[in-house]
């Protein structure tokens, strides 16, 4: 079972009575708070995302490209689900044949190996990690022998570990000729431990692992090294001719980002030379650098330093080695928006800028170096448009003949296929369903694919949100929102507003702006009488530059500013919105924000649930603290830079209920972030509640339902004034097997 705490006043009576008294609902009114019934609950569960995907047919394409330069997908019809084959050069279209359609194994990171191998590009080798020691593995006889020898606990090879994330999986990039990888020795030694124990009868097991925190004297270290695999037992290790780098990355808080890709390394076509980019601790500074990769010579190329945090793109680096043409492609915002940049590469002097104007390029998806041609998604370009959808882009490097590839207003998912030629392109906006076509590298559309049927969805009573644009805290800057009402609103009545949030600053509230039949519990949420609403405030990416720093070094902002701002001007706008009940949720960040919210704005913000929140910045992963707070800076005073952001400093403030949930394992943010709070809540003598998941980590795995329900709960009966029904328990379906051949 769950523990449940909650604290009650020493004085005054019972929390309990203390809660009610203090809602200004129903109960105070001297009304019996009428009984939100099992059956509300059922219906509101009717809009969960396991229960509405499956009413959406002839959606979701994602092609898998094939080596013969055709690609499948897999989508649900309404005789289940399906696997399409497509020949972009014939527009051939038959069922697919899973099996015959497998990636080699030199194909990708599994293929025949282990799921912790890294298969080499053609096939023949894997590495993998035995006792802090890079191995190979020959991927047809399965002979093993070890690269590396000197490894050591905490000064391993290859080694994966961020703190708040980390696996058994290598890191390491093969070079083109399969002979040659590159990687680095993970030097952790005397970094700070975060433990974390079991709950069970009798002794728990401790987890213990290195956990670098902001303003550590000691933090993870990278040791660059080129290892030439060579015949087995045989390999040369080149170590790079420089000093141990951070453990960093130009986009996110990791040396690997998205999919465990160490993307901010590249190899030259040959294998002679490898580029990469040196982050500094506090991500302001970058410097691409190339080495020999058979002397470990390393000559620096171009360097770049901005005030606040450098970004290499949205979702991708973008930065691009190209020792053909002895030129190197640079993202930056030094003009407050994201661009490419063309350097020489032996100068690194800038030859000239590629893209210009308004709006970012997000992620640089095709390089044609024959013809000079760069293919990239880019946001806000298109004016009169949402800026945040996404559009794909040509361009050709000397910044001329720039082409809009995909007319349609509306976000487009784009797959380029690997030779260049075509690309797979699936719009929707979030009330429109999605479209899936095949285009050539021009834009003309080939064949269509699929239209998304939402019949079945639409008969449920299902609506999608409505998006709204609202104004910053400045009076000035538009934010961009959507809004969950219930099926049954009735413009005569009021409704408690609810804001899900989650305040970046690498992503936002709402998040992508695609089609999507359930996002979260948002309108289920509503659909049991609340308006929920989600709000991409001032601090969050995709905009421009300065948007994007709005509070930087400022991170107990969490936005706020433009969350009441907006809520206020939809309630103006909507009459049936009752802003004097306004609630608000969130995760992670979204539950530091939540409990901010509400010691930061106690009279406006009347009933909050914060799970899982980083509540203290100095009690999470030092990488992502470092980056969007600074480097810890201690006054002579005994403060530091980073007080103000602690929510346990804040803690006094509460007024209205508060929930506090956290998993006892989560080794991303640690409980102890909650801990925090809740000894500042005691010793200020509040009440609140506290929720803790025992042996769960950061999203509660088969606990996410019971917390699901637990906030219905709270909300209904501290926000809309009504008891929930006792018990009730979400039942969404069996997890299926994975399809045969995926």
């Amino acid at each position: 079972m769950e523990l449940i705490h909650r604290a009650r006043r020493l004085v005054g009576g019972t929390a309990a009575l203390v809660l009610v008294a203090s809602t200004g609902l129903a109960g105070q009114r001297g009304t019996t708070p009428r009984a939100v019934t099992s059956a509300d609950y059922a219906q509101a569960e009717k809009f969960m995302t396991y229960n509405t995907t499956p009413l959406v047919l002839h959606g979701g394409v994602r092609p898998t490209w094939l080596p013969d330069g055709r690609f499948w997908y897999r989508i649900t019809t309404e005789q289940g689900s399906e696997a399409i084959l497509i020949d972009p050069a014939t527009g051939a279209r038959s069922a697919c044949d899973l099996p015959a359609c497998r990636q080699p194994a030199g194909g990708g990171r599994g293929g025949a190996a282990a799921r912790n191998d890294v298969v080499s590009p053609d096939g023949k080798h894997a590495v993998f990690i035995r006792d802090w020691n890079l191995w190979v593995r020959d991927v047809a006889t399965g002979t093993e022998a070890a690269l590396t020898t000197d490894g050591v606990k905490d000064f391993g090879y290859a080694t994966d570990n961020a703190g708040w994330t980390h696996s058994d999986r290598p890191i390491v990039l093969w070079a083109p000729d399969s002979r040659k990888l590159a990687t680095f020795q993970q030097d952790q030694r005397g970094v700070g431990e975060m433990y974390l124990v079991d709950t069970r009868v009798g002794h728990p097991t401790l987890q213990a692992w290195k956990y670098p925190l902001p303003g550590d004297d000691v933090v993870t270290m990278i040791q660059r090294v080129v290892i030439d695999v060579g015949t087995p037992g045989a390999a040369k290790i080149v170590r790079l001719q420089m000093p141990p780098d951070q453990h960093r990355s130009t986009l996110c808080d990791d040396v690997t980002c998205r999919g465990g890709e160490w993307a901010d390394v590249q190899w030259s076509p040959d294998a002679t030379h490898l580029a990469f980019v040196s982050t500094s601790r506090d991500h302001r500074r970058e410097q691409l650098r190339v080495a020999d990769a058979s002397t470990g010579a390393i000559r620096d190329v171009l360097e770049e330093t901005v005030p606040t945090f450098f970004e290499s793109g949205n979702g991708a680096v973008n930065w691009r080695y190209l020792p053909a043409s002895n030129e190197i492609l640079w993202f930056s915002e030094r003009d407050n928006w994201g661009q490419l940049y063309l350097y020489d590469l032996q100068t690194g002097r800038l030859k000239n800028q590629v893209t210009t104007g308004g709006g970012n390029v997000t992620q640089l998806l095709h390089v044609d170096e024959k013809t000079r041609t760069l293919y990239f998604l880019g946001v806000g370009r298109e004016k009169g448009r949402d800026p945040y959808f996404t559009h794909f882009y040509r361009i050709g490097f000397d910044g001329r003949n720039l082409q809009l590839l995909t007319r349609e207003d509306a976000t487009h998912e784009v797959a380029v296929s690997p030779s260049g030629e075509f690309f797979v392109d699936s719009y929707s906006k979030p009330d429109v369903p999605p479209v899936a076509v095949l285009r050539d590298v021009r834009g003309k559309e080939i064949l269509a694919l699929e239209k998304a049927d939402v019949s079945k969805l639409l008969a449920t009573g299902w609506k999608p949100p409505t998006s709204f644009t609202v104004k910053a805290r400045d009076g000035q800057t538009d934010l961009y929102g959507l809004m969950y009402e219930p099926t049954n609103l009735d413009p005569a009545k009021k409704y408690p507003i609810v804001n899900h949030i989650y305040p970046g600053p690498q992503t936002g509230s709402v998040g992508g702006r695609t089609f999507s039949p359930a996002r979260g519990d948002c309108q289920a949420l509503a659909e049991l009488g609340f308006i929920v609403v989600e709000i991409d405030g001032m601090g969050t990416p995709w905009r421009s530059k300065k948007f994007h720093e709005a509070y930087f070094a400022d991170m107990g902002d969490n936005t706020l500013p433009d969350q009441v701002s907006g809520m206020k001007q939809l309630a103006q706008r909507y009459p049936w919105i009752d802003i004097d009940r306004a609630g608000i949720y969130g995760h992670s960040g979204g539950g530091y924000a939540t409990a901010d919210a509400m010691f930061r704005y106690p009279d406006f913000f009347k009933v909050g649930i914060s799970e899982s929140g980083n509540h203290d910045n100095r009690e999470y992963e030092d990488d992502w603290a470092e980056k969007w707070q600074g480097l810890l800076k201690k006054n002579a005073d005994g403060t530091t830079n980073y007080d103000d952001q602690a929510n346990q400093n804040h803690a006094k403030n509460l007024k209205g209920h508060l929930l506090l949930a956290h998993g006892t394992l989560d080794a991303n943010v640690p409980p102890y972030n909650t801990l925090l709070v809740v000894d500042a809540l005691i010793k200020a003598n509040k009440d609140f509640d506290l929720l803790m998941l025992p042996n769960q980590g950061h999203g509660y795995g088969n606990a996410s339902n019971y917390m699901t329900r637990r906030r219905w709960d709270y909300f209904v009966r501290y926000l809309l004034g009504a008891e929930p029904p006792q018990g009730y328990e979400l039942h969404p379906p069996a997890e299926p097997r994975p399809p045969s051949g995926q």
